[in-house]
């Protein structure tokens, strides 16, 4: 196996053409120079060089080999710059798991401020509902979790990114609409309502039917993603509960109305890190994003 150095060597006498300058350009003198071109000719079981007293000349070999040598040794130069970089959390990747409906209210301005803060590092983004993102923060496989509580404290640190409220989400134009009073809960007696799912959306789920009757009788669709769940009532099927910043959607034919019911900014998000992270990256993005932020 050949050496950087005589890699090095090889580079100097290919661009130079001549033993005696790229002796000078290395502060070296020639017969060492020499040395090194034959270790490494020997090395590698090929002839580089053409030489005689007149002249040096690279051969077919030599050209296809003076490419390789040129980006093992920039490459072997850059290595270490790189790993002080990500040492330091200046260089490197970060895992972020999102929930679908933190994709519409804040992952941009989150990603905004990282780029500005840390601009070398790279982001993985990965769609996650809770449960998932919390077993990543374990496995390993994920650095950080934009996710609803509840989660072991224990085991993560978190940081509240926002809270809002609830809302109910109707057609446009629906009796519920049109009322010169506030809502009431009893005004969704019979209702159709479309639901949560206790599984898929357990989160917000245990929110709706911790502060409202739910009449079970009266959903007439289940479903995981809120997304859906506007598009479902635009389309005239039902009334939902969805989170304030649902309108960001922008889903045409659907109206948001306050629920005096309803405990006001009762819906979290928290970014969510395990305790025992090691990744440098993470850690100055905790520190640059959100302590400037505080």
């Amino acid at each position: 196996m050949f050496t950087l150095d005589q890699a090095r060597s090889f580079i100097a006498v290919a661009e130079e053409l001549h033993f005696g300058r790229a002796a000078e350009r290395l502060s070296m003198t020639q017969p060492p120079l020499s040395r090194q071109i034959q270790k490494l000719e020997r090395s590698i079981g090929v002839e580089l060089l053409e030489r005689d007293n007149r002249k040096v000349a690279l051969t077919a070999a030599g050209h296809a080999f003076l490419a390789e040598a040129r980006k093992l040794v920039v490459s072997a130069d850059r290595a270490p710059r790189t790993a002080r970089r990500i040492a330091a959390g200046r260089a490197g990747e970060i895992r972020i798991g999102f929930t679908a409906a933190s994709a519409f209210s804040l992952l941009g301005p989150l990603l905004a401020e990282i780029a500005e803060e840390l601009p070398d590092v790279d982001v993985d983004l990965r769609e996650m509902v809770t449960g998932e993102q919390v077993q990543a923060l374990v496995d390993g496989d994920l650095d950080l979790g934009l996710a609803r509580p509840p989660f072991d404290t224990d085991l993560f640190e978190s940081h509240l990114l926002f809270s809002e409220n609830l809302m109910l989400a109707v057609p446009r134009g629906h009796p519920l609409d049109q009322l010169a009073r506030p809502l009431a809960v009893s005004d969704l007696k019979d209702m159709p309502l479309i639901m949560h799912s206790p599984t898929k959306a357990r989160y917000f789920y245990d929110l709706v039917v911790r502060q409202i009757p739910i009449e079970h009788g009266n959903v007439v669709h289940t479903v995981s993603q809120i997304l859906t769940m506007v598009a479902l009532v635009a389309a005239g099927r039902g009334v939902a509960f969805v989170p304030e910043s649902a309108q960001l959607l922008g889903v045409d034919g659907v109206s948001y109305l306050h629920l005096p019911r309803l405990a006001p900014d009762s819906v979290e998000l928290h970014a969510i890190w395990n305790r025992n992270a090691h990744n440098p990256a993470l850690r100055r993005m905790l520190d640059s994003v959100w302590t400037k932020a505080a």
